[in-house]
C-alpha cells in the first residue's frame, strides 16, 4: 500500500465519512488525485463511495477500545482536528489512553517531526509510522481491553520525559469534582503526564459532561490558567465555572457527521 494509500484509508476510518473534496483538502492534493487513487481502493473493499463520499468499512465493532472509537464518533473527531490544529510540527507531547487520545493520534499524522511519549499501544503504533516522529512507549506489560500500560515502567519513562504539551481524557465530567477517572492507575498517570509538560489540554466529548453523583470515580488535576479544555458543546449552565481561568474551546461538528 502506498504511502497515499495509507494516508487516506486513516483519514476515512478517521472520520468515518467523508467527502472527496474534504479528504483532498486535508491531504493537500487535488481531487482528481483522490479520485484516482481510491477507485481501486473501492474496488478492493477498502472504502465504500456514496454520493461522492467516501465511507470506512472498518469493523469496530468486536474490541471494546475500538467500540469506544465508535461512540460519538463525529464529535470526537472534531476535538481531535482542534487539537491537531494547536500542536505546531516539532512538538514534544505526552498523550494517555482512550478513544478520545487514539482519534487525536490519528489527528495528528498530519503533524511532522513529533516527539511523542505515550502508555498507550495504540497510539505509539499510529504515531510510529510517520517518517521524523520519535516516538517511545511507556511501559512493557498492556492491559488487555485497551492496550495501555502502567506498569512501574511506564512511570518511569514518563518522568524521564520533558513535553510542551500532555494531552489527556477523562471518563466523565463533574460539575463540582471536575474530570474524573475510575482507575487509580490513570488518575496517576494524569498526573505524571501533566507534572512533565508546560501545558496541559484536556480533551473531553459533551457526552462525559454528568451531573449525577459519580461513585466511585477518582479526581484528575485542575486545569491552569495556561491549560486548555477542548470539548464539542457549549458547556451545560452547570459546568460554566468548571474551565476556571484555563481557555476553552468548543469544537466545530460537521452537520453530516453530527446525528445530534
Amino acid at each position: 500500500m502506498s504511502k497515499y494509500e495509507q494516508d487516506i484509508l486513516s483519514t476515512v476510518n478517521l472520520h468515518g465519512r467523508i467527502s472527496v473534496m474534504e479528504l483532498a483538502r486535508i491531504l493537500k492534493v487535488s481531487d482528481q488525485t483522490v479520485r484516482r487513487i481510491v477507485k481501486p481502493m473501492v474496488a478492493k473493499g477498502s472504502l465504500s463511495k456514496v454520493h461522492g463520499a467516501l465511507v470506512s468499512t472498518q469493523n469496530v465493532l468486536d474490541p471494546p477500545f475500538l467500540a469506544r472509537m465508535a461512540q460519538n464518533r463525529a464529535a470526537k473527531v472534531a476535538i481531535a482536528d482542534a487539537v491537531a490544529g494547536r500542536i505546531p510540527d516539532g512538538s514534544a507531547i505526552a498523550i494517555d489512553t482512550g478513544s478520545t487520545s487514539g482519534f487525536i493520534a490519528q489527528a495528528l499524522r498530519t503533524r511532522k517531526n513529533l516527539t511523542v511519549v505515550t502508555n498507550s499501544a495504540f497510539i505509539a503504533a499510529t504515531l510510529s509510522m510517520e517518517e521524523g516522529n520519535r516516538v517511545f512507549m511507556a511501559g512493557t506489560q498492556l492491559r488487555n481491553h485497551d492496550g495501555a500500560a502502567f506498569d512501574r515502567a511506564a512511570y518511569d519513562v514518563i518522568a524521564g520525559f520533558s513535553a510542551r504539551t500532555a494531552i489527556l481524557s477523562a471518563s466523565l465530567v463533574h460539575p463540582s469534582k471536575g474530570f474524573m477517572v475510575y482507575d487509580q492507575c490513570e488518575a496517576d498517570m494524569a498526573r505524571a503526564m501533566s507534572d512533565i509538560a508546560d501545558q496541559t489540554f484536556m480533551a473531553v466529548d459533551s457526552t462525559k459532561f454528568n451531573e449525577a453523583q459519580t461513585s466511585p470515580a477518582l479526581r484528575l488535576p485542575g486545569l491552569a490558567e495556561k491549560d486548555v479544555l477542548i470539548t464539542d458543546r457549549k458547556l451545560p449552565a452547570a459546568f460554566r465555572s468548571l474551565p476556571g481561568d484555563a481557555e476553552l474551546v468548543i469544537a466545530g461538528v460537521k452537520s453530516h457527521e453530527n446525528s445530534h
